[in-house]
């Protein structure tokens, strides 16, 4: 027999039972729908997240900041008549000039010059009160300067990016706008905006300060009010560019210097001396390209600094995904053993049922392996349209989370996103699943049927 005569006779045999064949279907048709909606979600979260990364060239960023006397970096002492001592006598002052090493301008200056990075600056952010409109809001303020907001990586909503790096003028988001229960952000362009900073010194020249203020008798702060005017109004933040934003207002990095602050660029910042308060406390270093990162990371760690780079924590996150794709691929396949238990019950009711018709084919020439390669072809057939209407039912379930979740996270100010992929890998694999899971189901019944004596099955009644 032909491929084509076993694919017509399969479809005879399965539409004589036609409810049966319907129910042993929708049985894989649920399994695989839930399958490949369980991956489309892992796909596409991880599409999210890889997109985000490459459209905001996160890639490409380099974060810099001083070791803060780590374990590493102790100088132990030595015996000096050690023999080891004469091959080693410059690393304990080479180890102070990289642990004293500043991150100044003058650093900055030295990493903009390397090749491949194409600017750098200090990451400031501060805690400050924002005041606007007789509303209040407590929040960090990152500096920025101005050439870095005008490079494009920020969407504005309303007005323009400050022009120079000395003016009182800064860029708020429109969810602390919506916070300050602000509907229309293009109506706060050129009006007056309040910051109040505080400052404080948990130094050790600070200690009977800090002694009062553990007991309760007193408060080593003080408050500091700066007017500021908002020139740009921007969407929502979060990963703001090829630079991390994690604050909603953005001010000019010269502003900034002039301003007294509690620097919050980490939490060591709470724990610094006056005199370690010189330099940054990290400094941000935009690449031209990924390939760069690991010779510019290499180089600045020679200097004896720390480096935090995205591409690093995204292999991290790769990893996450790995294991979260193989959970939902445990959860989907407990539907697709079901569905195979479904199958193998109604390929065996089928033999029996056409008991005698297996011992005429025998009769008339048909072949053990001719017996097995029918059945096969209706467990095959069964496999593909479950898989077919299987990724149907799928992609059509998916859509539907898709556009009730966007429905309302859209409403609190979240962008729009597709959080199910369907890369055509998954499909074709869907279906070939279907069917390899379906053709092993009816492997016993085939075996089984292919057994079947003739002379018995023709005395069958």
């Amino acid at each position: 027999m032909r491929i084509s005569d076993y694919i017509e006779q399969s479809f005879s045999n399965l539409w004589k039972k036609k409810l049966r064949t319907f129910l042993t279907t929708f049985g894989v048709v649920i399994g695989i729908g839930a399958l490949v909606s369980m991956f489309a979600f892992g796909k596409g979260m991880q599409k999210n997240v890889t997109d985000t990364f490459e459209e905001l060239e996160l890639f490409n960023y380099l974060s810099v900041y001083n070791r803060s006397g780590s374990a590493r970096d102790v100088v132990m002492p030595e015996d000096p008549d050690s023999p080891e001592r004469a091959g080693r006598q410059s690393r304990p002052q080479e180890r102070a000039e990289r642990q004293n090493r500043l991150l100044d301008d003058d650093f900055i200056g030295e990493l903009t010059k390397m090749e491949g990075v194409e600017w750098a600056f200090p990451e400031i952010r501060f805690p400050a009160l924002i005041r606007f409109a007789e509303e209040e809001e407590f929040n960090l303020i990152q500096a920025l300067p101005a050439h870095v907001c005008q490079a494009g990586y920020l969407k504005l909503r309303a007005g323009t990016f400050y022009k120079s790096d000395d003016e009182n003028s800064l860029i708020i988001s429109d969810s602390l706008l919506h916070r300050m229960k602000v509907k229309k952000p293009e109506t706060v362009i050129g009006r007056d905006i309040e910051v109040s900073t505080l400052t404080v010194d948990f130094g050790l020249s600070n200690i009977p300060n800090i002694i009062s203020f553990l007991r309760g008798t007193g408060l080593p702060f003080s408050k500091q009010s700066y007017a500021f005017k908002i020139v740009g109004v921007t969407e929502r933040m979060g990963l703001g560019g090829p630079i991390p934003i994690r604050s909603n207002v953005i001010i000019p990095s010269g502003t900034s210097e002039r301003m007294r602050k509690i620097s919050l660029t980490s939490i060591s910042d709470f724990f610094r001396s006056p005199q370690q308060t010189q330099g940054y406390s990290m400094v941000g270093v935009k690449l031209t390209s990924p390939k760069y990162v690991e010779p510019v990371k290499t180089h600045i760690e020679e200097l004896g600094l720390e480096t935090f780079a995205f591409v690093d924590q995204f292999g991290e996150i790769t990893k996450a995904f790995i294991f979260m794709d193989m959970f939902l691929f445990a959860v989907g396949m407990i539907a697709i053993v079901v569905a195979s238990l479904g199958i193998i019950n109604t390929m065996v009711m089928s033999i029996l049922e056409r008991y005698k018709e297996i011992g005429i084919m025998k009769a008339i020439g048909a072949s053990d392996a001719d017996v097995k390669r029918i059945f096969l072809f209706e467990s095959g057939v069964i496999g593909f349209l479950g898989g077919v209407f299987g990724l149907v039912l799928g992609w059509i379930v998916s859509t539907v989370i898709n556009q009730v979740v966007n429905h309302f996270t859209t409403r609190q100010g979240v962008p729009r996103m597709e959080y199910f992929s369907f890369p055509w890998w998954l499909c074709l694999g869907a279906i070939a699943f279907s069917i390899l899971v379906s053709l092993m189901a009816g492997i016993y019944p085939t075996v089984r049927a292919a057994r079947v004596d003739p002379v018995i099955a023709l005395r069958h009644d």
